[in-house]
């Protein structure tokens, strides 16, 4: 993705918690235009990024001025960049401005994000869906 193009964040729509996670984040406030992706809508961009190692049901993947962040660097990186209006936004900073937090907290949101979907019933993402 071009250094100028729109932010990009894949994450899982029928995760629960993803879902409102990126509902939730203020961050085109802070750094513009940001297009929000679900790992499970068919586009035909993310065959590319499995193809470029990202695991896509290990972790959400932020694009960002040519530059891929992917699971608790996406995290840390997105809390940096959100704004600091709404509780949300102000919490989600402090957790997770800390890399070291950041990739130490991310085992628990990934078991969030399977607890939920186990709840609901969906199933896991797979490279072998794209194709």
């Amino acid at each position: 993705m071009p250094v100028n193009d729109p932010s990009l964040i894949i994450y899982d729509g029928e995760c629960v918690l993803c879902a409102n996670y990126v509902r939730y984040a203020r961050l085109k406030e802070a750094v513009g235009p940001i297009e929000l992706l679900d790992a499970r809508s068919g586009d035909p961009r993310l065959k590319g990024y499995w193809d470029q190692g990202y695991d896509l049901d290990q972790g959400m993947l932020f694009v960002h001025r040519g530059q891929a962040y992917f699971g608790s660097d996406a995290v840390h990186v997105l809390a940096t960049l959100s704004s600091g209006s709404g509780l949300f936004n102000r919490v989600n900073a402090k957790l997770f401005a800390s890399p070291k937090v950041a990739k130490a907290a991310y085992p628990f949101l990934k078991f969030g994000r399977t607890l939920s979907l186990v709840l609901r019933g969906r199933g896991r993402l797979s490279a072998a869906d794209l194709a």
